[in-house]
């Protein structure tokens, strides 16, 4: 069957196989630095580009490269170039298309490395950027400049879920000559396409979602033009972020069950939403899947599914928050995301805490947030560790009161 005609989890399953003269069902490692040419001519040739070829592993390798190919084909992308993390990716992006000069328009919501790389080094080379509220199209056509080259956005945004209408901000990034890139780690192909919304670029932190076993740190960059595709690996060998063989193969092997994971914790994910949103402690529940979302109608129109990551408010803010991620049972405390365990992690204390209270705030979050991601444990048992660890909150306020009036 052609690879067009499959359905995205055949094309999940079937889609990175490369067959090779062992008949290996998986791909094989190729854990090799380097490799044999027939002859000089042959050597020459590869250099030259006249030929494909292996050549050196930084430069490119058969298990990578079936890992580029089958997330290109899940992107509808003309290639992919791994690396080493997610913000190698978000690192080879950035040298690849800024330039001295140039500006940048991003989601104020960032992943705060990814924010960080802009304010504090590449605004040592030259590079300005403006961090803006990309759910409002008005917002992100105020900040766009003559000098703009680059629109860069998350959607769904961490941590504080918002959500970009794609096709909006392609259309304002072109219309100033500028290029769009979507960080689609939160929602992956299995659930959103950005390339087919008009964006040039869509990258992961394989790490999270297309890995899904929290034993992998990996980055991909989708492109749509095979022009920008060369510029980024081009970028990607010169800086020396390549991904690692073994690394390629493990991604390869939490790929294949990507769908069945992201159907189960989405489903997972819509119920305790909606337990949260009823619950008396909790001030706030941001949820995509949920009406109450203010982009809720936009993940809708472009996204297949919602998702499993939700962030919430507690009634009582940051104190009632650490007490609740020290109450927790079931859920991990620990950062990241993605994977088949759920996660539950403070932002403003942990993946945000480089950012000042005042960007925290500016960015749609507050110090009080919970970031929770969920996995595809029992929706019961979830619910259960979240209702006992809200109720150590009543607990430690009911304490810290009492101190407060004891003379």
């Amino acid at each position: 069957m052609k690879p067009g005609t499959l359905g995205i989890n055949s094309k999940l399953v079937h889609g990175t196989y490369h067959p090779d003269e062992t008949g290996a069902v998986n791909v094989p490692i190729y854990q090799s630095s380097t490799f044999v040419f027939r002859d000089a001519a042959h050597g020459a040739a590869l250099f030259a580009g006249e030929e494909e070829g292996w050549i050196y592993t930084r430069l490119g390798n058969p298990t990578i490269r079936a890992l580029e190919d089958g997330v290109a084909d899940l992107e509808n992308g003309a290639g992919g170039v791994a690396t080493s993390s997610g913000l190698g990716a978000v690192s080879t992006l950035y040298m690849a298309l800024l330039e001295q000069g140039a500006h940048v328009v991003s989601t104020a919501s960032v992943y705060g490395p990814s924010r960080g790389l802009l304010e504090k080094h590449f605004a040592r080379f030259g590079t300005e950027a403006t961090f803006v509220d990309t759910s409002s199209l008005d917002a992100l056509r105020a900040a766009m400049r003559p000098d703009t080259r680059l629109v860069y956005v998350e959607s769904p945004s961490n941590p504080a879920m918002q959500v970009t209408d794609i096709a909006g901000a392609a259309g304002i990034a072109h219309e100033h000559g500028g290029l769009l890139a979507v960080d689609n780690t939160f929602a992956s192909p299995y659930l959103q396409k950005p390339l087919d919304l008009g964006a040039d670029v869509a990258l992961h932190s394989v790490t999270k979602f297309i890995n899904g076993h929290a034993d992998v740190v990996g980055g991909i960059l989708v492109a749509r033009d095979e022009a920008i595709v060369a510029r980024l690996r081009r970028v990607m060998i010169d800086m020396g972020c390549n991904m690692d063989p073994h690394q390629a193969y493990l991604v390869l092997r939490g790929l294949k069950t990507l769908g069945v994971r992201v159907e189960r914790a989405q489903a997972n994910a819509a119920r305790i939403a909606r337990w949260l949103e009823a619950h008396p402690k909790v001030a706030a529940v941001r949820y995509i899947g949920l009406p109450s979302h203010p982009q809720h109608e936009v993940a809708k129109r472009q996204m297949s599914g919602f998702g499993a990551m939700i962030a919430f408010e507690l009634e009582g803010g940051f104190e009632a928050g650490r007490t609740l991620m020290d109450h927790v049972k079931l859920a991990t405390l620990a950062v990241s995301l993605g994977g088949v365990e759920t996660l539950i992690e403070h932002p403003a204390s942990m993946t945000h805490a480089g950012m000042s209270r005042e960007a925290r705030e500016a960015a749609g979050f507050t110090d009080g947030l919970v970031r929770y991601a969920v996995g595809i444990e029992d929706a019961e048992d979830l619910i259960a560790d979240l209702e006992q660890a809200l109720a150590a909150i009543s607990d430690a306020v009911s304490e810290e009161e009492m101190a407060a009036t004891t003379p």
